[in-house]
């Protein structure tokens, strides 16, 4: 029996074409390479074409379907992700000159810890946006690296208490006893004052040239460097020690975390544009430090 195909019958009431028609949020499960090997994560897919004629609709269900052949437990790469796109615009007979495709999801990165011999995994959210027109695809990437920021000010600011607590406390001497002021540094009258710090967020987004294709945990490592704080997952004693000197090392406003991550971004020859932002969650405030900026 021949079934009634409405979505192709030409809409005569309202004859305009309309930018993008799709699905959003399909579950899907994704392959994605990390270090040379391919990691299992669940991800939330969106589907779009450009409906391009007097059709009434675009064909929903062969989408969903070319996304379980195409992408669906398959290795995500360069080739399955072209193949999937002219696919979607195949599989609309005539109707669409534009497919974009968007995937989300969190990435599980092995991370070493800093000095001893434990390591835990962080999750990074990515998104993942192609969208195809004329026989070339555009690849936009979104990803948020955490780290950790201290307050230049406050550091300096509790630099001066303890000067100051030292010059109290050894008032009486014309010269301090080394011992003596190690001593009374390691103890619980030496913690004079801590800077304030914050978990932090880099919130980027990245258009990408022709025919490139992203290594998601290498840009994951990269902004990590650039930045110089990335936060921790096991952590011994050793580690949560050198993790206080990173920082100390590492002082920073939202401005510094900026300018870091922006010289970083504008030597990468295979980013054509892109825009961020770096949000420190203040510990001070009850509200966040915020810097927006994007390609010169």
């Amino acid at each position: 029996m021949l079934l009634p195909d409405i979505t192709s019958n030409q809409n005569k009431e309202f004859p305009t074409h309309l930018k993008w028609v799709g699905m959003e949020q399909i579950s899907v499960p994704l392959l994605i390479e990390v270090n040379k090997n391919y990691t299992a994560v669940n991800g939330q897919a969106d589907l779009f074409v450009s409906l391009d004629s007097d059709a009434k609709g675009i064909h929903m269900s062969r989408l969903y379907l070319l996304l379980n052949e195409y992408i669906a437990g398959q290795e995500f790469s360069q080739q399955t992700l072209a193949a999937m796109m002219d696919a979607m615009l195949s599989s609309q007979k005539g109707l669409s000159q534009q497919a974009k495709l968007n995937l989300k999801f969190e990435l599980p990165i092995l991370k070493p810890a800093l000095l001893s011999s434990n390591s835990g995994y962080n999750a990074y959210p990515i998104e993942i946006e192609a969208v195809q027109s004329q026989q070339s695809i555009q690849i936009n990437v979104s990803l948020t690296i955490p780290y950790s920021s201290t307050c230049p000010c406050s550091a300096a600011l509790s630099r001066q208490l303890l000067s100051d607590a030292v010059e109290t406390k050894f008032s009486q001497q014309t010269q301090i006893d080394k011992a003596q002021l190690k001593a009374w540094l390691e103890s619980k009258e030496g913690s004079i004052a801590t800077p304030h710090s914050q978990r932090s967020y880099a919130y980027i987004q990245l258009s990408l040239a022709q025919s490139v294709f992203p290594d998601i945990a290498d840009l994951v490592t990269l902004f990590e460097q650039s930045i110089g704080t990335p936060v921790q997952t096991a952590v011994k004693r050793e580690d949560e020690q050198a993790f206080a000197a990173l920082n100390a090392e590492n002082l920073m406003f939202c401005e510094d975390a900026a300018r870091r991550l922006k010289a970083t971004l504008e030597s990468m020859s295979s980013v054509t544009n892109y825009q961020f932002k770096i949000e420190h969650q203040e510990s001070l405030h009850a509200h966040n430090a915020v810097v927006h900026d994007s390609k010169f």
